[in-house]
């Protein structure tokens, strides 16, 4: 029997992250033998360093050598904090601490892991629209050219004339790599391919920079008013817009609000402009934005690129062009726009994120405001402070990099517990608003390919030269196209949203930045790829429990894992196997004679699931307790999955 399990509502009720307000009731179960005579539950406020200690009442019996403590707990901040256990037993002074699996464990020290306790704003919601749904990144220079000549394209941009070829990845003359040759992929080209992402189940497409910019990526903005004019015009972004909402497709945008470009409207280092920038003069409106040293030649920039120049965020002229009632974040949600991804919200003040949260939501309520954040969104310390993104005040929701270094890790020799263990990590201390919302991803324009991490000659710091030349051998591309549908499977079936990276469902490979952002190769896809993940999106377009059902862990263990997600109403039972070889998976006598998807082979009371393969079976829901394991013993929970 547990001394506590933070996971199991028997222990704590309600599980996982909580409205501000809201009782929980905690109980711990103890040994008869250890002789306790008093029990305290201690919990820290993470922000003010405080400690309540709140006193546990003895609750009787459980069976005949085991006694149960209890209490209630109402927080009244809203915020983060880490919780134990004291006992006064007959050994002394001991802790109930957090140990694998949510589980407590008995230790000598309260210097060892705190549970931890969200606690959101009661009024906290997110966007009704995205849960349920997939998302499709976009890097715009690289996903389809519309043919169409455009006007006011500056000259110094590089242009290349054959779409297949890869990007270019030299330095230049100079010795710089400046990311400046264009594939003319642009804004009436997205429209042009609406048709193709609908028919993936595509919902929300996130754009890469479209602003104004003088790199193929556009992180260095040079005009967030104007799109940049290789991709079209402002009209081609509301068209493209429009004709996405009549699919069921939202456009989110990229903002990058940390820092502009030194070739810009704002700074005007290369003098292209007409304007005075803050390089030009200490006169210009623009000067308090930045934040110079000596200026004007030395100045904070993002990562030392002296092409980045930072932004004073909090500079209440920088924060009502951005902010304000005509601010940008405004303009282009009225443009048709329906929300915003921040480029490294870590490196933004909480402030200024609240103040793009109003500006969002003042425009329109169901926009949606989702971070880059690489870890745990929820207790993410940055600048030496811990970050306040998603008590309901600032953030949505946030990239989920977790989840994807968890589907990774297994299918790299990981073991199936241990990747659910994350997984279940970021659903104990994220709020359900969040989870929700959730973008999940296997690749993005700041990774590696996929198909290329799962089959692929490891990098190990090789440089461009080996990176351009290096591609998968027959073989090894067989094998990436298998663990590619085996890792496609499990994100479309963890909580949150699944967004595919251009190009990841045609098979595309790539090493580090420019391979992973070559062109979409159209007419040239991996087909049976494309298929696969059109059933997927049929698959979750039909399974409403992957809208907002509870996970519970089922059969993980080595090289399988398992689990169901259940939202009161229908069970979508979910297997993965990335071992070499075939396994039999017993499932539960529910989902005997249960609906089957993605080619899965159920044999009566037994899956036969390939190697490198998964499955999925779906059944009504009767009885399931949401929130609660299967079955809360490790040993019994370690379903059969047999050679």
């Amino acid at each position: 029997m547990m001394l506590f399990n933070s996971r199991i509502p028997l222990y704590r009720s309600p599980v996982g992250a909580v409205p501000f307000g809201t009782n929980i009731h905690f109980k711990i179960i103890l040994p008869r033998d250890l002789g306790c005579s008093g029990a305290v539950l201690a919990v820290k406020d993470d922000r003010y360093g405080d400690t309540l200690v709140n006193g546990m009442f003895w609750a009787g019996m459980v069976g005949d050598d085991h006694e149960q403590w209890e209490c209630d707990l109402n927080i009244d901040r809203v915020g983060l904090y880490w919780y134990h256990f004291g006992l006064d037993t007959r050994y002394g002074r001991r802790y109930i601490m957090k140990g694998y699996g949510g589980e407590g464990y008995l230790a000598l020290s309260d210097c060892e892991p705190r549970f931890q306790l969200t606690c959101y704003e009661k009024d906290f919601t997110t966007p009704s629209w995205l849960p349920g749904g997939i998302m499709y990144q976009i890097f715009p220079d690289r996903f389809y050219f519309s043919g169409e000549k455009k006007k006011g394209v500056y000259p110094d941009k590089k242009i290349q004339k054959d779409w297949n070829r890869i990007p270019d990845w030299r330095p230049n003359e100079f010795g710089m790599i400046t990311n400046s040759d264009f594939f003319q992929g642009d804004l009436k080209g997205i429209t042009m391919k609406l048709p193709y992402l609908e028919e993936l189940g595509v919902t929300c497409i996130y754009l890469n920079p479209i602003f104004e910019a003088y790199s193929n990526h556009r992180y260095d903005t040079g005009n967030y008013e104007k799109i940049d004019p290789i991709l079209g015009t402002e009209e081609d972004f509301v068209e493209l817009c429009a004709e996405a909402k009549k699919r069921g497709i939202r456009i989110l945008n990229d903002g990058v609000f940390s820092h502009t470009g030194s070739d810009s409207i704002y700074f005007n280092r290369e003098h292209r402009y007409d304007s005075v920038g803050a390089y030009n003069s200490k006169e210009s409106p623009y000067y308090t934005w930045y934040k110079f040293i000596e200026w004007p030649n030395i100045y904070n920039s993002w990562w030392g690129f002296d092409t980045l120049p930072e932004v004073e965020e909090l500079s209440h002229s920088f924060n009502e062009y951005i902010n304000g009632e005509n601010g940008i974040i405004r303009k282009w949600i009225r443009n048709g726009n329906s929300g915003w991804r921040l480029d490294v919200a870590d490196e933004l003040p909480d402030e200024f994120i609240e103040y793009i949260r109003e500006a969002v939501k003042a425009e329109d309520p169901e926009a949606l405001l989702l971070g880059e954040v690489w870890e745990d969104a929820s207790n993410k310390e940055s600048y030496g402070s811990r970050r306040r993104f998603l008590y309901g005040k600032e953030l949505d929701s946030v990239m989920n990099y977790p989840f994807r270094d968890a589907i990774l890790g297994f299918l790299d020799c990981g073991d199936g517990r241990d990747m659910l263990e994350i997984v279940l990590n970021v659903l104990e201390n994220y709020p359900r608003p969040v989870l929700r919302c959730l973008m999940n991803h296997l690749g993005t324009h700041d990774t590696e390919r996929v198909i290329t991490l799962l089959a692929g000659e490891r990098q190990h710091g090789r440089g461009r030269e080996w990176q351009a030349a290096t591609r998968l051998s027959p073989e090894q591309r067989a094998y990436g196209l298998q663990r590619m549908r085996l890792a496609s499977g499990i994100l479309y079936t963890l909580p949150g949203v699944p967004c595919i990276y251009y190009g990841d469902e045609a098979g595309v490979e790539g090493y580090k930045d420019p391979f992973n952002r070559s062109t979409f190769p159209w007419g040239k896809e991996d087909k049976r790829l494309v298929a696969w993940f059109r059933e997927l999106g049929r698959m979750r377009h039909e399974c409403r429990c992957l809208v907002d059902g509870e996970l519970i862990n089922y059969g993980s263990t080595g090289r399988t894992m398992g689990y169901i997600r259940d939202d009161g109403n229908e069970k979508l039972l979910c297997v993965f196997n990335a071992a070499d070889h075939e396994i039999s998976f017993e499932v539960p006598e529910e989902f005997v004679g249960g609906r089957t998807f993605m080619d899965t082979m159920l044999e009566q009371d037994k899956l036969r699931i390939p190697a490198n393969s998964c499955a999925f079976v779906l059944t009504k829901a009767e009885s399931t307790v949401i929130g609660a394991e299967i079955d809360p013993d490790p040993e019994v929970n370690d379903i059969i999955a047999t050679d």
